[in-house]
């Protein structure tokens, strides 16, 4: 089974403020230090149909935020999006449309492309979530090793990434079982699913189904 780890193998960007940046990474941690400036961008050109909630936030059309949210800036979120009670967004965040952000989740420095759900008491930092990703409760990106040292993509290939920090990237259609742990670096291929209480470490290939730690079959 093939690891993929190209940008374009595992993401298909149909959002337009997005594009470009996933057009232009070879690989997708590549785009992880280049968010915060895109997010600056984007809210300082403005786009058609989003408003500008506060300083540094630019939302879309139909967004629901609940009172007990935080939004900080710079963050970009797409229209349909829902960011639900207790929900902590730190700032260089880009969302596409219809993305559900959960109660009691935290994000920094990561994008979601359209349709993604991170509901329920979820931390999302230094990562890219594809197209229809999911995690399910309590799921948590880890964006930093024990010892600090910069982090290596562990696939058919050894990636050396000259990045410390670097979550989970998640291609098109993922989907993580509640309580699982994304450890740093760690890549599911698109249409992949993930059993719950799993922690995961490297890439993992698409259409499969990820049982545990290393029993990974070919979906059916």
């Amino acid at each position: 089974m093939i690891k993929s780890v190209k940008t374009i193998e595992l993401f298909d960007c149909t959002v337009p403020y997005l594009a470009p940046l996933f057009d232009e990474c070879e690989y997708p941690w590549e785009m992880l230090p280049r968010i915060k400036d895109l997010a600056k961008m984007i809210i300082s050109e403005g786009l058609e149909g989003y408003t500008l909630l506060s300083n540094g936030v630019l939302v879309g059309e139909n967004v629901k935020i609940y009172p007990t949210a935080t939004i900080e800036g710079p963050t970009v979120i797409g229209s349909g999006t829902e960011v639900r009670p207790g929900a902590f967004i730190r700032g260089g965040v880009i969302t596409g449309e219809n993305c559900v952000i959960g109660n009691s989740s935290e994000l920094k420095n990561c994008i979601l492309l359209n349709k993604v759900q991170i509901p329920h008491y979820n931390y999302v930092g230094d990562s890219i979530l594809g197209n229809k990703a999911h995690t399910g409760a309590g799921t948590i990106c880890s964006n930093l090793k024990s010892d600090g040292k910069n982090i290596i993509v562990h696939g058919d290939l050894e990636y050396e990434t000259g990045l410390r920090k670097i979550g989970g990237i998640l291609g098109d259609g993922a989907d993580v079982g509640c309580g699982s742990v994304i450890n740093p670096g760690t890549v599911i291929g698109k249409n992949t699913s993930v059993y719950p209480l799993t922690s995961l470490r490297g890439v993992y290939p698409a259409d499969c189904i990820v049982k545990s730690t290393k029993e990974v079959v070919k979906r059916v």
